[in-house]
């Protein structure tokens, strides 16, 4: 990826560096670079400094891990090694241990043979762009490779064997005290990925009679065919077992899917229109809004705004959400690929703490997930992916222009078009969402037919 500005390399994407483990910029020269380079950033005054790296399940943790450590210990600052851990939990332990900054090592929902590295501050908080762009010219102009701390100010790392215990009893914190999960059957994809122990752990210590499943990983299975990527086996498991409701996290354990105990699965937009509802009416929804993404399903807009409650857009990406919740003061926000992120226990999408809290709310309503589920319609959504040589601005493309703004007056306040490029690949985006699947059906064909018509021919001239 290039920064369109300076043409220089970009390491950063929308979540960190992500890319094929051993291939650049996920190889060991590279990630020595970047330990060194968040080394410097945090070394802000002449006392010793620390760093947690966490991890999910991939084979090639192992290798970044080690590279990581070599990188920051060489700059004099001391690294705290916490293995397989969920995400939130590195950013739970980076605030509560004091930590300077925390580091993970995951490609999240990816497949196995990619791996990614993602970076929090002190506070819990992912890095700021600012920082990621000094990261990354440490990491590209080799400014700091004249620094080697020698003798007793190198770096040591140390391993923290209670970790996953304090993220435990971090998580049942968060659970009202006077309830419990006795009586409830739960099942549980934990996708072999980090939170293959903490999940049924926690939830069986609730009291739940829990069954589990992508609990056995082997460095290679992680995402593959289970967890919130692939939900359906998760839900068949539901019903095979007669349970109240399934839970599926993603290899980091930072965003969670579910399905209802009569096997249909419940996704993000879902779950933030349950929460908000539920929030709002206990008066715990602070400035009565709630932020979703660009992606959200229209029925969210819909059922939010029959209980008075405002929904905020932004970007897609849980950081971009995390941001416009601190900018207008909002507790609660997420998005529809399960990212659910309550700024009263964390400052990340956990997958096990949205958990515990749709957990929470059922037990205390007495409702089914099935039941309580209905307080959100979902809207008919079409996507379609348009391939394109040349990212042209497409306000430039009066003919396209119009085709959208005809549609969207036709649709009015009850339907959605979006029209964006793939921040990864060569395509246009075109979403609808409308009341009628054939409507909805038909508007994205007229928009995909005229960017073809005009995009590509504008491309070709």
């Amino acid at each position: 990826m290039r920064d369109n500005g300076s043409q220089r390399p970009r390491l950063f994407g929308t979540d960190g560096i992500r890319g094929t483990a051993n291939v650049e910029p996920m190889t060991s020269e590279t990630v020595v670079r970047l330990g060194r380079a968040i080394a410097h950033v945090v070394k802000d005054a002449p006392r010793r400094h620390k760093i947690i790296i966490g991890k999910d399940t991939r084979l090639s943790g192992y290798m970044l891990e080690s590279a990581l450590t070599s990188g920051i210990c060489s700059m004099g600052v001391d690294v705290l090694l916490v293995g397989p851990l969920p995400t939130p939990g590195i950013a739970f332990l980076t605030r509560s241990m004091r930590a300077d900054a925390g580091v993970v090592i995951s490609a999240s929902h990816n497949p196995f043979q990619d791996n990614g590295i993602k970076f929090f501050e002190r506070n819990g908080f992912k890095l700021p762009d600012q920082v990621e762009r000094t990261i990354e010219r440490l990491v590209l102009d080799d400014e700091i490779v004249h620094l080697r701390p020698t003798a007793g100010e190198v770096g040591k790392a140390f391993r923290i064997d209670d970790a996953l215990g304090r993220y435990n009893v971090f998580l049942k914190s968060t659970f009202p005290r006077h309830l419990t999960l006795d009586g409830l059957k739960v099942v549980i994809d934990c996708a072999n990925g980090a939170g293959y122990r903490v999940g049924p752990e926690v939830l069986s210590e609730l009291g739940a009679d829990v069954v589990q499943m992508g609990v056995d990983p082997d460095g290679e299975n992680i995402n593959r065919d289970c967890g919130a990527l692939h939900p359906q086996g998760l839900a068949a498991a539901v019903v095979e077992h007669d349970a109240h409701i399934g839970i599926a996290l993603d290899g980091d354990g930072d965003r969670v899917i579910f399905a209802d105990e009569l096997g249909q699965v419940v996704d993000g937009d879902e779950v933030l229109a349950m929460l908000a509802i539920s929030l709002a009416q206990q008066e715990r929804l602070p400035n009565g809004g709630v932020v979703a993404t660009v992606m959200s399903n229209i029925g969210l807009d819909v059922a939010l705004q029959e209980h008075g409650i405002t929904l905020e857009r932004a970007p897609v990406g849980d950081r971009y959400v995390v941001e416009q919740m601190l900018a207008g003061g909002y507790a609660l926000g997420g998005e529809q690929s399960g990212h659910i992120v309550f700024l009263e226990h964390g400052t990340t999408g956990d997958g096990l703490v949205t958990a515990l809290t749709l957990l929470a709310l059922l037990v205390e309503s007495g409702q089914a997930l099935s039941e309580a589920r209905q307080v959100m319609r979902r809207f008919p959504q079409m996507m379609v992916n348009v391939p394109v040589t040349e990212r042209r601005d497409l306000d430039s493309l009066p003919a396209v222009q119009q085709v959208i703004a005809d549609i969207r007056r036709r649709l009015g306040r009850r339907g959605r078009v979006l029209v964006r490029y793939s921040g990864t690949e060569a395509l246009v985006r075109v979403m609808v969402e409308g009341e009628e699947r054939t409507q909805v059906e038909q508007f994205v064909h007229e928009i995909a037919t005229a960017l073809r018509d005009h995009l590509l021919s504008s491309s070709a001239k």
